[in-house]
């Protein structure tokens, strides 16, 4: 566990509602893809501390980075008013949502804006050039909310396996502008999608009730064991 201050290096519009912020690294910091670590920055004079999921790759040095969606609270305010060179403190790495070529088959199943520590992942395993076969099912409400989308297309081209797939869940999609996949997942789209899910660990990052509705999935409807599920809530989506 290391803990540092430093100051934003950079500041990177996603959607229309979501940024990353990236911190400078002066040493390199140890920490696993899918990992997650503090950020305390100080609001009207008093310190506050929240953490974040790293959504960049070990592999990709000289900064860490967490991504998050701008809401109305004040940590997200102070966030968007932020510039580079602001100072934050920093501590990390903690968790064990992780992944480092453990597994021959894996599939994510994600919501939002738990797309963070999964980008990580897919980063890290194409980086590394690991054999690693990847099937990604990711859910928004609209299409300008998918968070990480050309960073994921180009992993998928990248990376030939890798796949991704993407569905919306607003009732109004214009089916004839989307050629991909409507509905919230379910036991039929996983199956459908993941069609050998069977032999993958499925790793599953979300709010807090989407989690458990999929855990439950995979448990009671396909049978899939607990020693191949992974999860990680975001609490607080």
């Amino acid at each position: 566990m290391v803990e540092f201050e430093t100051t934003i290096s950079d500041i990177v519009q996603r959607t229309h509602n979501v940024k990353s912020f990236r911190f400078r690294l002066k040493d390199d910091v140890d920490f696993k893809p899918g990992q997650f670590f503090s950020v305390t920055l100080k609001i009207d004079g008093v310190e506050r501390t929240k953490y974040f999921s790293f959504s960049n790759s070990p592999t990709e040095k000289g900064y860490v980075e967490f991504t998050k969606r701008i809401t109305k609270s004040d940590f997200s305010g102070a966030l968007d008013s932020a510039k580079t060179g602001d100072r934050a403190k920093l501590k990390m790495p903690y968790g064990s949502f992780t992944f480092e070529g453990e597994y021959r088959k894996i599939a994510f199943l994600s919501g939002g804006i738990g797309i963070t520590p999964i980008r990580s992942i897919c980063k890290f395993v194409t980086d590394k050039g690991l054999p690693t076969d990847i099937v990604l099912l990711y859910g928004n409400n609209r299409e300008e909310d998918i968070i990480f989308r050309q960073d994921l297309d180009r992993l998928s081209l990248i990376n030939k396996n890798m796949r991704g797939v993407y569905t919306l869940t607003s009732p109004d999609i214009d089916r004839q502008s989307w050629p991909g996949r409507t509905g919230f997942m379910d036991d039929e789209m996983i199956k459908e999608e993941i069609t050998d899910y069977e032999d993958r660990v499925f790793y599953i990052c979300g709010p807090p009730v989407m989690v458990a509705g999929l855990t439950d999935i995979l448990r009671n409807k396909l049978s899939v064991g607990e020693d191949r599920i992974r999860k990680e809530n975001f609490a607080g989506y």
